[in-house]
């Protein structure tokens, strides 16, 4: 199943959200079990709904346990 919105088409049987042609997988913090979803961002820690894990500054940090970036992996 396919959903579109204005600004993100993402597909509902493989949580991969395509954003301008970009594929956005969610991500999970390997400590906390967070997971960071493109399709809402992080608004509280500055990052915009349809932002790829990819492009988060590196100074982010999850907004539960406060980890690096570097402690996330791509969820399957």
């Amino acid at each position: 199943m396919t959903c579109h919105s204005d600004y993100v088409t993402f597909n509902l049987s493989n949580d991969i959200i395509i954003n301008g042609g970009k594929q956005m997988k969610k991500w999970v913090c390997e400590v906390c079990g967070y997971i960071y979803d493109p399709e809402f961002g992080d608004p509280d820690g500055g990052v915009e709904p349809g932002t790829a894990f990819e492009d988060i500054p590196e100074d982010w940090v999850c907004p539960d346990c406060g980890v690096t970036k570097d402690n996330f992996s791509p969820l399957d």
